[in-house]
């Protein structure tokens, strides 16, 4: 079955709202689906800093959007490794959290106004069903992957859609404490 990328990444931006209101409303439900949240919006990231957003930035006219896209995820990974060290019934998690549904939600916003809209009118269906497959493919290879634990070629991939210099050539540290610089907006 073939699936656009755009109504993907959108499913995920549901199911993360989704998500969200059940940690928010069901404290009691934490312990389980707080790990799931994390999961899912790693898994989502990596697919589409790999795949989705070299695409966007080339073929789309969405070099910008993109950049600004990669630094927000970098932000969001560092909120939830934080939001993973609190107590579930703690206030600290209660203060994590809504910084996490912060950030996230105001992503998902410009995404859907900016890349999203981008995609869906300058690149074929053909082509938005091909990165839908590629999407698929990286996020179920990535889900349960631990927020803060990019590989070496993963950094790179969020190094490159941020237009960085001589990342190629930077080791995984050194590309570590660029992306922390880019999350962190220094």
């Amino acid at each position: 079955m073939k699936y656009d990328v755009v109504d993907l990444i959108m499913q995920d931006h549901r199911e993360v709202e989704r998500l969200f209101e059940e940690l928010k409303n069901h404290p009691e439900k934490r312990p389980l689906l707080t790990p799931v949240l994390c999961g899912l919006l790693v898994a989502h990231s990596r697919a589409e800093e790999t795949e989705v957003y070299p695409v966007a930035k080339q073929e789309a006219g969405e070099s910008d959007e993109v950049e600004h896209s990669q630094e927000e995820h970098a932000q969001a990974e560092r909120l939830l490794a934080e939001l993973l060290d609190c107590e579930y019934d703690s206030p600290q998690y209660d203060a994590k959290l809504r910084e996490v549904v912060d950030a996230v939600t105001h992503h998902v916003e410009e995404e859907e106004k900016t890349v999203l809209p981008g995609m869906k009118s300058r690149l074929s269906d053909e082509r938005r069903h091909e990165l839908g497959e590629k999407f698929a493919h990286v996020r179920a290879d990535h889900l349960g992957d631990i927020p803060g634990q990019a590989s070496r070629e993963e950094l790179l991939a969020q190094a490159r859609n941020l237009g960085l210099q001589n990342a190629s050539s930077m080791s995984k540290s050194e590309l570590q404490r660029e992306m922390q610089k880019a999350g962190s907006g220094s």
